[in-house]
């Protein structure tokens, strides 16, 4: 397909088409709703020769990610994608591809975790894996997906970093709809990301051990080494945003702001409720109400000191997760953020709302009611709950 350097697709179909620019070796995946449409173009890419890779259907997600990982590990660039369900069956994976250091990119395409049962999107899938030792992106359209992919590899494969790479783009809300995007054409996409040389590859006539054994005397060791490799690619993310903005005018921050400077009260979300809220946020201005948004999107590592500077000056914080931490003190974003500005002078107040499980629609009305209404007698609100005058 010769695209123009501005189209109109489904942005499932936009994603397939940045891995296929990426020039990926092998990819691997299990169809799950509501990721498959983007495999299935990959499928059709490499069926008519559109592809010059290995499309593997594997027999589950577990095996999708098992199979990346032997790929990337003797030199492939490998592709994998999923949601929900599917996560939950690779988590055991997923920390093992982080440990040994190999760059995979996937696209998580969040969708509510079971029971009850539900196709439709929240955050509970990744929240599950917070800690599994990827990088990991949210992006609030299209246009972020399609950028965020070829800024995934440059960065994964970035021989300082060498770690693997979620995006996280909201089921149905996303993937499923059509959107003007911005494309890139072919040329300067082999540019930005020439062929993959891996630092490292398992070869007979080159042993080495990838993923050892190790004995209570260093595993801590280990832990402490891996999580200062993510740490330290803070840094390289920043300037694979830079190098991005370079090729297409596009810049993107770990956190980003709107209206923040003067704001008295921020909403803080991640995904495509920044879309939303953005909305709102306008519409509440207009009335002469002092609020701005940010939008988190780096999730892992969390941008600390951007984040505690974006809320400076900020009296209250209304936080919204799209994920509810059963047991605990309300959502993981929440959570987050209290423990982020637990020693800063002077920091905003936080109202958490969980809002927007199972795909329910939250809309411009429901954040300008979430700012003018207050939590009662907790630290954190289910919004919307029916039956309950308390909360809209």
């Amino acid at each position: 397909m010769k695209m123009t350097e501005r189209a109109g697709m489904e942005v499932s179909f936009a994603a397939a088409e940045a891995v296929k620019l990426c020039n990926v070796d092998v990819i691997s995946a299990y169809p799950i709703t509501p990721q498959t449409h983007i495999v299935e173009r990959l499928a059709e890419y490499v069926a008519n020769g559109e592809l010059d890779a290995e499309f593997v259907p594997v027999e589950s997600e577990h095996s999708a990610l098992s199979l990346c990982m032997g790929s990337q590990a003797v030199g492939a660039r490998s592709f994998t994608c999923t949601s929900s369900q599917g996560l939950a069956l690779m988590s055991e994976l997923l920390y093992i591809t982080s440990g040994m250091r190999l760059p995979v990119v996937m696209i998580l395409v969040n969708r509510s975790l079971s029971s009850p049962l539900s196709i439709w999107n929240d955050h509970s899938d990744v929240m599950s894996i917070r800690d599994c030792g990827w990088i990991q992106f949210f992006v609030h359209n299209g246009q972020e997906l399609y950028d965020h992919v070829f800024m995934a590899y440059k960065l994964a494969e970035n021989a300082d970093v060498l770690m693997p790479v979620i995006i996280n783009v909201d089921g149905f809300t996303l993937s499923h709809v059509f959107e003007p995007l911005e494309m890139i054409s072919p040329g300067k996409i082999e540019k930005y990301l020439p062929p993959y040389v891996p630092k490292y590859v398992l070869h007979p006539d080159d042993p080495l051990t990838m993923g050892a054994f190790t004995l209570p005397s260093y595993f801590t060791e280990a832990k402490k080494a891996h999580d200062e490799v993510l740490k330290t690619s803070y840094g390289h993310i920043l300037n694979t945003f830079n190098s991005w903005a370079q090729v297409s005018g596009r810049s993107y921050h770990p956190v980003e702001k709107m209206y923040a400077e003067d704001a008295e009260t921020l909403f803080v979300v991640m995904g495509s409720f920044a879309e939303t809220a953005g909305e709102a946020v306008e519409a509440m201005r207009k009335q002469g109400k002092k609020v701005g948004l940010i939008a988190i999107r780096l999730w892992r590592p969390f941008p600390f000191e951007d984040f505690c500077h974006a809320v400076t000056g900020a009296k209250e914080l209304i936080v919204i997760d799209r994920a509810l931490s059963s047991g605990g003190p309300g959502g993981p974003l929440a959570s987050e953020i209290r423990s982020a500005l637990y020693n800063v002078e002077n920091r905003p107040q936080i109202r958490n709302y969980i809002a927007g499980l199972g795909g329910r629609d939250v809309t411009i009305e429901d954040y300008i009611l979430m700012h003018d209404n207050s939590i009662q007698g907790s630290d954190y609100e289910i919004y919307g709950l029916k039956g309950d005058e308390t909360s809209a």
